[in-house]
């Protein structure tokens, strides 16, 4: 979607303390539908498939991530890991290799540990059921519910970032600390049960709009939480050590502070967190990707 959209974005209604009517919910409905047929992100390639693996994929490398980032990279996973099994059976290094570039690392392994438990506890086939879905790794409810909407259509109702954006801007102006629990009925009663699929898809995207065109209304929410720069951050080093790794048999502890540069403790801290949380194995000649 383009920044230079500015219409048709409905403004934001009268401050107000009862429940908006039904007219009212329709309006907003027809508004975003217009907007989602008009300028709607119809090209992005998970918004062509129904393969739940596909859209599994595709709701993990979102989280936290840019859709021009998943959009190079997605292509590319799947070429390496082209289904459940595929990704269950890969070696872990290799997982990490293929996603580097996305960040948030920790995402890799888990997808790769929801594979394996697919594989192994569901025969292959991702369960069309929301509260399972929360229970793999890296699903919580939101992905879960998520991946139903779009994996198979189901009604179901969820909140995610663009979601309470466009909520809060329609119908909160004006409003600080806006709780998630006063969304959730309004998503309910807007919530399209014969096409969900694609009404989530033209909420996030007028959400995304909104964020290039007002100031960002999720800083009015209760959820809001700003992130800290990634420059000089932890995860920043943490994203080096792994790159540096890939494609390397091993590296010595001293040519891996080396080519950090910066604090050695700092450093040798984060390489021990690597190592606990199974990114990394460790022996007297260094570290490599843990298989």
């Amino acid at each position: 979607m383009k920044k230079s959209v500015q219409q048709p974005l409905v403004p934001p209604g009268p401050a107000r303390s009862d429940p908006p009517s039904d007219a009212e919910i329709a309006g907003f409905k027809k508004q975003v539908l217009a907007f989602y047929k008009k300028h709607g992100r119809h090209d992005m390639p998970w918004r062509h498939t129904k393969d739940p693996y596909r859209i599994l994929v595709s709701e993990i490398m979102l989280q936290q991530t840019q859709v021009g980032r998943v959009t190079e990279k997605y292509p590319e996973f799947l070429a390496a890991f082209p289904d459940f099994p595929a990704l269950a059976r890969a070696p872990q290094s290799a997982v990490v290799a293929a996603w580097q570039g996305m960040g948030y690392n920790r995402r890799a392994l888990a997808l790769k540990k929801c594979a394996e438990n697919v594989v192994g506890g569901y025969g292959g086939t991702l369960p069309p059921d929301p509260a399972i879905l929360a229970t793999l790794p890296g699903i919580g409810p939101a992905t879960a519910a998520s991946i139903c909407a779009f994996a198979f259509n189901l009604p179901v109702v969820f909140i995610e970032t663009n979601i309470r954006r466009v909520f809060i801007h329609a119908f909160f102006p004006g409003r600080d600390r806006v709780d998630d629990r006063e969304l959730l009925p309004l998503v309910t009663r807007a919530l399209d049960k014969d096409h969900p699929r694609e009404w989530y898809w033209a909420l996030m995207d007028y959400g995304t709009a909104l964020k290039n065109t007002v100031p960002n209304p999720n800083r009015r929410s209760a959820a809001y939480v700003k992130q800290a720069p990634f420059t000089g951050s932890d995860r920043e080093i943490r994203g080096r050590i792994l790159k540096m790794l890939v494609g390397r048999n091993r590296i010595a502890r001293t040519e891996i502070l080396a080519g950090l540069g910066g604090d050695p403790d700092r450093a040798g801290r984060i390489l021990s967190a690597l190592e606990s949380e199974g990114f990394l194995a460790k022996d007297r000649r260094g570290y490599r990707l843990k298989e």
